[in-house]
């Protein structure tokens, strides 16, 4: 057998995989799907459920539990990603109110609060947005998705100062105590020609 071969064969069927896809909202087998505005593509991912587990049992003892993720974009036919945005995000509780509050840091800080749960993850995704500018209409793209939550011991050292290099570090290695890690999570092939726009920042986590 041909691995050249089988390389062209695998590349055809995700650009034809990509093309078949006329959706404003499309979903990965992994869960992870793309909101499109006309300038920016939103991840959304239904199934991840990151205010959980350790995370949550944190949230409910008054700690509060920083989360740094990753989307990036890349072309079908590229293992190097085209784009890239990192986010952190620093999660609260309310226990009297049973709501969670997120502070989003970039070049200004934002915050949200009074959310449940999936409103709070949602929120904190959107913010992920990646930029569509300079993308070909027809080119074959798919999103990747991962996120990390920082353990009690470093996550307002070097993820408060610098999540770039924090979300790399902590990929490098294995969770630690506290630490949970989700993904990566792929969108299924897109092309932006199929994806009808979308309302702007915010519309699906009110």
């Amino acid at each position: 057998m041909d691995p050249a071969r089988d390389r062209s064969i695998s590349r055809r069927c995700w650009l034809l995989a990509g093309m078949a896809l006329p959706l404003s909202l499309a979903s990965g087998q992994s869960g992870l799907s793309v909101f499109y505005d006309g300038q920016s593509l939103r991840p959304v991912a239904p199934s991840l459920h990151f205010l959980s587990g350790k995370a949550l049992e944190r949230l409910k003892d008054a700690d509060t539990v920083v989360f740094v993720a990753s989307l990036q974009l890349y072309a079908i036919d590229n293992s190097v990603p085209l784009g890239q945005k990192v986010g952190k995000f620093v999660v609260s509780y309310d226990i009297l109110e049973e709501k969670f509050k997120a502070v989003i840091t970039e070049s200004a800080e934002r915050s949200r609060s009074d959310m449940t749960a999936s409103q709070a993850e949602a929120w904190c995704l959107d913010s992920l947005a990646l930029s569509a500018a300079g993308l070909a209409p027809d080119r074959p793209f798919y999103l990747r998705l991962e996120m990390r939550a920082a353990g009690p011991k470093e996550q307002f050292s070097n993820v408060m100062a610098d999540p770039v290099r924090a979300f790399i570090e902590l990929l490098s290695r294995k969770a630690g105590p506290g630490e949970q890690h989700w993904g990566p999570l792929d969108s299924r092939p897109l092309r932006l020609t199929d994806l009808v726009r979308v309302p702007g920042p915010g519309a699906r986590t009110g």
